[in-house]
């Protein structure tokens, strides 16, 4: 029993949320090789090794992270932890700017992220477009964090929600900051992709500085940049308008890659300071800040609706400037004039004014004879004049996020709390998403347009205290059995603001049929603007003690109150057993649940999405808005989960080995709706309930308690470490399977949903790694191995297929010049694997019903690819320790 003579006073002031290592130190004789391997999450006793941890935890050291091409700690984790997941989104709105993860196949929300042991605040942005199983989610930002921050990430992998309340349905993330009041590090990254895009480069540096004599600051800074990448073919349509004679196509009118960052900043803090008397002031806290830019869907010059055709490209929509300004019809071929001048009717007879006088029909619009006499009449407009060979708007924004955290721990003396010791805290976060896009047009006004717009920003602040009590009380067990009790109280605001004025204004040719708003992604107007917030109190206790020195037992039970929806009591149960000195089995046995978002309860936007294979404005509404409630929209309720887990550990010298069965129900899972395209009747229906310019958009969304999920799967984890070729040599593998069956769901989340949930990420994931070192050589190689998955592009359900599995191996090489000075460099996915090739004939013959393959949208690659669809990326980097 390896914590079984530590004093109480480590054991609480590591619990409750301080840094695991730091107290472990002070253990008399502690080696460094096993103080790596000790956990805070999963336990609010003693602070355990990974072997004694009666739930499956993951240990991942700094100098792990670091052994990767990406700088982005979502990426390294990927390579680090196979249960987590995370795609490139190339183009996913808002995604863009945070890309949404996934831990043990649920959303990047049902997954608790901790700072030093304290909840983390989540990010303000929401995954509109999330693959299926993020869509609508709402988690934190943890890319802010960068690897030279952090002594090691704690992964637990087990439903924690009775323990540390609400998101903690797949399990827990704890991020534990470096300490140290000494020493330091710089380091230079860069690196590029084969296909000779998507430089990178980043400077990181770390320095640990004494704080009186009892006490440390240590800081660190991380700053990057890095180019766009582009895994394009021309679009179809675009090439063929081109080869027709338009001079005025892009050679890429739509690019497929990652987006381009600038100026990405990232501070963190972390202070600590004995008090005396057994007290410990702490502090810790972040500035980050980052400049995103992405792509978007191409416009096609003659068919796009709204903006240059209204009857499906048969003709150019054109606009009339004298009825913009008094009513009166000026252009002789605008869509007025054909509808008022000239009497066109639809097939029933009624006053028509989709159509112009201008064909689009033909290969070339801009060469016709009709077009060049429109363009030269200066009482008509289209948005030709503008952009004559289309266009493809660029979304992005900066994101900014800073966090900071104070408390005071320690044990009290005297009284009626004699020697319990406390953890009482207090933290403020704050995520604020600014939204942007260029290159685009609020065609409703017509050529007096701007082409930049900003957008209005989406903000998240969350407020937390704590007050944490633990202490041993005997109850005539072989040890003290540990009672820990806590209060907590959070506070949190969705804060939307409106954007510029003409990113939302209807404009003078607004009755024409024009688009109103930036195209792409309109402004958020005053009445979408708004600050909501909640509240909510919640209390727990939590036990543990040794029934035999063998068998450990562990309960907790939290209650929690919401201001919004009311309230919830989750309890978790866990053991372990020690068959012998090697073997050990473990098992838990916990309810969950996940409270909606205050976001996800009232956030409303306009974006361009793809319905059918074509681009659509679609309106996402609160859930309780009039119209939602027309579709079954109705207030959201929290998720609820229940958890089963069991496993086994053997350990035999240099030999370590875990496996762990988990079994995750969840019920009332929230998602965004299945966007229903309008009809005539409901246009009506909106119109009834003064929605202004309904016709703007063609499909609606909302979020839905809609559907229920039983997750199962299995980790397994095994070391072993020896002398070989007069070096130090380690072998790691890890495994995951994950399989997950949608129990209930509705029309409301629809099959093709249905069917990314269950397959667009592999069920199989593994990596195996040889690390080989010696006095001035390190290297290692990893194998990673990626299942069978439901590839989807542009949520096109008709061109999805079934990937191939795929293997992709990382290699560096590091020389340590001297103790200061190490050279490394390396490579990802080093053989250059291809992610699945989009093949639409093949998804068309192999789709039962049958389809026309629709153009490809410029994409090379399908952009669900687990591993990314960049390709190999080579590195060299430099770091000087002192």
């Amino acid at each position: 029993m390896k914590f079984r003579n530590a004093t109480l006073a480590i054991a609480v002031s590591v619990a409750l949320g301080t840094t695991a290592v730091s107290a472990a130190e002070n253990e008399a004789g502690a080696k460094e090789k096993d103080v790596e391997r000790i956990a805070v999450v999963g336990s609010r006793a003693a602070p355990r090794s990974v072997a004694d941890s009666p739930v499956p935890i993951d240990i991942i050291g700094a100098e792990d992270l670091a052994k990767t091409g990406s700088s982005d700690m979502l990426d390294q984790l990927v390579g680090t932890v196979p249960s987590f997941n995370v795609h490139a989104n190339p183009i996913s709105d808002a995604a863009t700017l945070v890309r949404p993860v996934n831990l043990r196949g649920l959303s990047s929300d049902s997954t608790l992220v901790l700072l030093n042991g304290k909840r983390r605040h989540r990010a303000s942005v929401i995954a509109f477009q999330g693959g299926g199983i993020n869509d609508g989610a709402q988690g934190p930002d943890i890319s802010v964090i960068p690897s030279i921050a952090l002594k090691q990430v704690e992964v637990l992998r087990d439903g924690a929600a009775a323990q540390y309340g609400s998101d903690a349905i797949a399990g827990v993330m704890n991020f534990v900051l470096k300490d140290a009041s000494d020493g330091g590090s710089f380091s230079v990254k860069h690196g590029e992709y084969y296909e000779g895009d998507g430089a990178t480069t980043t400077y990181a540096g770390n320095v640990g500085m004494p704080l009186t004599k009892d006490g440390y600051a240590n800081f660190s800074f991380q700053y990057k940049n890095a180019d766009a990448t582009s895994r394009s073919v021309q679009v179809a349509d675009a090439a063929t308008i081109s080869a027709a004679g338009n001079q005025f196509i892009a050679e890429e009118a739509q690019v497929w890659g990652s987006p381009e960052i600038n100026d990405d900043v990232s501070l963190f803090g972390n202070i600590g300071l004995d008090l005396g008397n057994d007290k410990k002031f702490y502090m810790f806290g972040n500035y980050s800040e980052r400049d995103v830019k992405g792509g978007f869907y191409w416009r096609n010059p003659h068919n796009r609706g709204s903006i240059y055709s209204n009857d499906g490209g048969d003709t150019l929509l054109v606009g009339d400037v004298g009825f913009a300004n008094n009513g009166v019809p000026t252009c002789s071929v605008s869509n007025v004039f054909n509808e008022i001048i000239l009497g066109a009717v639809n097939d029933k007879g009624q006053p028509d004014r989709s159509s112009s006088l201008v064909p689009a029909n033909v290969g070339d619009v801009l060469s016709t004879d009709a077009y060049k006499n429109m363009a030269s009449d200066s009482n008509c407009f289209s948005v030709n004049q503008t952009y004559p060979g289309g266009y493809t708007p660029n979304f992005g924004g900066n994101v900014t996020d800073t966090a900071l955290t104070m408390g005071v721990e320690g044990e009290i003396s005297g009284g009626i709390l004699n020697e319990v010791y406390f953890d009482v805290s207090g933290s403020v976060g704050r995520n604020e998403a600014s939204f942007s896009i260029v290159n685009t047009i609020n065609s409703s006004m017509g050529p007096e347009s701007p082409h930049d717009f900003d957008l209005g920003k989406y903000i998240q602040l969350e407020k937390t205290f704590n007050l944490d009590l633990s202490k041993g009380v005997d109850v005539g067990l072989i040890d003290p059995m540990n009672v820990a009790a806590g209060l907590e109280w959070r506070e949190e605001t969705f804060e939307i603001g409106a954007g510029d004025q003409y990113s939302f204004l209807a404009g003078p040719f607004i009755d024409q049929g024009f688009n109103l708003g930036s195209h792409g992604f309109p402004g958020f107007q005053p009445s979408q603007a708004g600050v909501f917030s909640r509240r909510n109190v919640a209390a727990y206790v939590d036990v543990e003690a040794y029934i035999t020195e063998d068998f450990l037992v562990g309960g907790a039970l939290r209650y929690e109150d919401f201001s919004s929806f009311g309230d919830t009591l989750n309890y978790k149960l866990t053991m372990q057993l020690a068959v012998t000195d090697e073997l050990t089995f473990r098992g838990s046995v916990s309810t969950g649940f996940r409270a909606p978002t205050v976001g996800q309860a009232n956030v409303s936007n306009v974006s361009t999405a793809l319905e059918d294979g074509e681009l659509t404005d679609s309106a996402l509404l609160p859930p309780t808005s009039e119209f939602s409630k027309l579709f079954g929209g109705k207030e959201l309720e929290p998720e609820e989960s229940q958890s089963y887990a069991a496993g086994v550990v053997y350990q035999n010298g240099e030999f370590f080995f875990t496996a762990d069965y988990y079994n995750i129900e969840v019920t009332d899972r929230i998602t965004q709706s299945d966007r229903t395209k309008l009809t005539e009747s409901d246009y009506q229906k909106l119109e009834a309930l003064n929605v202004a310019n309904p016709r703007s958009v063609g499909t609606v969304s909302f979020f839905a308690n809609d559907f229920d999920t039983t997750t199962q799967g299995v980790d397994v984890v095994a070391n072993y470490g020896m002398n070989l070729f007069d070096g130090d040599t380690k072998f790691s593998l890890a495994y995951n399977w994950t399989d997950t069956e949608v129990d209930r769901s509705s029309d409301i989340t629809g099959a093709f949903k249905v069917k990314r949930l269950e397959e667009a990420l592999p069920n199989h994931r593994g990596t195996f790694t040889v690390s080989q070192s010696w006095d001035t050589l390190s290297m290692y190689v990893r194998a990673n191995y990626f299942g069978e998955y439901h590839a989807v592009h542009v949520d096109y359900d008709l061109a999805a297929q079934d990937a191939d599995a795929a293997v992709t191996f990382d290699a560096e090489l590091s020389y340590f010049v001297n103790d200061e000075l190490t050279i490394s460099v390396g490579a990802q996915n080093i053989f250059d694997q291809d992610a699945e090739e989009l093949n639409f004939a093949e998804a068309s013959r192999s789709h039962p019903d049958g389809f026309t393959p629709n153009n490809q949208w410029g994409g090379k690659y399908y952009e669900t690819s687990p591993f990314g669809f960049n390709g190999g990326f080579y590195y060299a980097k430099a770091t000087y320790t002192f």
